[in-house]
C-alpha cells in the first residue's frame, strides 16, 4: 500500500470518526440533555433513534442515487451538511431543534460512509481490500464508542454546548483535509439502478439483512443507554464514569482488528461465536454490574465484542452482495441504524417497564436471533456457495 493510499485511507477514517461520532456520541451526554430540556431519558433517546432511522430509510438509495457522481464532491456535500447541523444543533434553543438539526444530516449519512467503504476496498489490490476496508470501520468503531466517552468528558469539563461543537470541529477537519488531499474521484464504471437493486432478488441477502439488524439491535439495546446504565446501576459518576467509558473505546479498537482477522481466518466459524460470547458477557453484567471494578472488567469484554459486531455485519452482507458493493455497503448501513432503532426502542422500554439494569435482557432477545439468523445463512453459504 503506497503514501497516498494510506493518506486517502487516513482521511476516510476521520471522516467516518466525526460522522459517526456525531451519530452516537450524542449518548455520552443523554441524561445532561433530557435535564438541560426538562424532559425524560426515553425522550432524549429519540435523539440516537430517529437519526438512525433516518439513516435506515435513506440507507438502501441515497448512496445509488449520487453513485454516479464524483465520490470527492459528494463527500464534501456531506462532511459540509454535517458542520452545519452540528453548529445549529449546539445553538439549539429547544429539543424540538436539536431534534431537526440531527434527523436532516443523518438522511446523508449512508452516502459517505458507503462510499468511503467501497473507495476504501477499491483503492488497493483485491488482496488488501479487507485489510483497507477495516481500517475504515476502525473510524466507524471508534465513533461509535470512542466518541462517546470523549463527548462525555468534554460536557462534564466545559458545557453540553462545547461537546457539540467537538462534532462540528471533527466534520469540519474532514472536509478540509478531503479538500485539499483527497484527489478527484470520477465513477469510471458505474452500474444502473437495476443492477444494483436486483440483489434483494438473492434469498441469502435477506437473511444477512435479517442478521444486521438484529445484531444493531443486541448492541444498541445497550450502548445507547450506557452512560444511564453505569450511572444508575454501577453508581459512577464523573471522572470514573469517563474512564469507563473510555476503557469501552479503547477495547472497541482492539477488537475491530481482532474482528478483521477472525473473520479473515475464518468468517462463518466468527459469526457464530459472536453471539454465544456476546450472550455470556450480557449474563456475567447481572453480577458485576453493581460493583465498580468487576464491570469494568465486563465494559471491556463489551467494547470487544461490540467492535466485533461491525465487523461481522458489514462482512456478512457486503459477502452476500458481491456485485453491487456501493448498495451492499447502503444496506450495512440502513439496517444497521434499524437495528440502532429497534434497539434503543427496546432498552428505553425495559427502563421504563424494569429499570434501567434489565436492558440486558433485550440484547440477548435480540442476540439469539440474530444466531438463528446466522445458523440459516451458514446453511445457505455451505450449500449455495455460488450465491455469495
Amino acid at each position: 500500500m503506497d503514501k497516498q493510499n494510506k493518506q486517502l485511507l487516513l482521511i476516510l477514517t476521520i471522516g467516518v470518526f466525526g460522522i459517526l461520532t456525531t451519530e452516537m456520541g450524542i449518548t455520552g451526554i443523554l441524561p445532561a440533555l433530557a435535564e438541560h430540556f426538562n424532559i425524560s431519558i426515553s425522550k432524549a433517546g429519540l435523539l440516537v433513534s430517529l437519526f438512525a432511522l433516518a439513516v435506515a430509510i435513506s440507507g438502501p438509495t441515497m448512496p445509488i442515487f449520487f453513485s454516479g457522481i464524483n465520490r470527492k464532491t459528494v463527500m464534501l456535500l456531506v462532511l459540509g451538511i454535517f458542520v452545519i447541523g452540528n453548529i445549529v444543533s449546539m445553538f439549539a434553543s429547544n429539543f424540538t431543534v436539536l431534534l431537526v438539526a440531527r434527523v436532516v444530516p443523518a438522511f446523508f449519512h449512508p452516502i459517505y460512509c458507503s462510499l468511503a467503504l467501497t473507495v476504501a476496498a477499491t483503492s488497493v489490490s483485491k488482496e488488501e481490500a479487507p485489510k483497507a476496508v477495516s481500517k475504515v470501520i476502525l473510524g466507524v468503531t471508534a465513533g461509535m464508542i470512542l466518541g462517546v466517552p470523549i463527548t462525555n468528558f468534554i460536557a462534564n469539563q466545559t458545557s453540553i454546548e462545547l461537546s457539540i461543537l467537538f462534532f462540528a470541529i471533527l466534520n469540519a477537519i474532514a472536509f478540509v483535509a478531503t479538500l485539499i488531499f483527497v484527489p478527484s474521484l470520477p465513477v469510471i464504471e458505474r452500474l444502473s439502478y437495476g443492477a444494483q437493486i436486483r440483489v434483494l432478488k438473492k434469498p441469502i441477502v435477506w437473511l444477512a439483512i435479517a442478521t444486521v439488524i438484529f445484531i444493531g439491535s443486541a448492541t444498541s439495546s445497550i450502548n445507547s443507554f450506557i452512560t444511564e446504565y453505569l450511572g444508575t446501576v454501577t453508581n459512577i459518576t464523573g471522572n470514573t464514569l469517563t474512564l469507563a467509558l473510555f476503557i469501552l473505546g479503547i477495547s472497541s479498537l482492539i477488537g475491530n482488528l481482532a474482528g478483521g482477522n477472525l473473520l479473515t481466518k475464518n468468517a462463518v466459524k466468527t459469526a457464530m461465536f459472536f453471539p454465544i460470547l456476546l450472550v455470556i458477557v450480557h449474563i456475567l453484567s447481572f453480577f458485576t454490574g453493581k460493583s465498580t471494578f468487576p464491570m469494568m472488567i465486563t465494559i471491556l469484554l463489551w467494547g470487544i465484542l461490540f467492535a466485533i459486531s461491525n465487523n461481522v455485519s458489514q462482512y456478512w452482507i457486503t459477502s452476500a452482495a458481491p456485485e453491487a458493493p456501493d448498495f451492499a455497503n447502503g444496506l450495512f448501513l440502513a439496517f444497521s441504524n434499524l437495528g440502532i432503532t429497534f434497539g434503543t426502542a427496546v432498552g428505553g422500554f425495559f427502563i421504563s417497564g424494569m429499570g434501567t439494569q434489565y436492558i440486558v435482557l433485550g440484547g440477548i432477545i435480540f442476540l439469539v436471533l440474530s444466531f438463528v439468523s446466522i445458523l440459516l445463512r451458514s446453511y445457505m453459504y455451505n450449500t449455495k456457495i455460488q450465491s455469495v
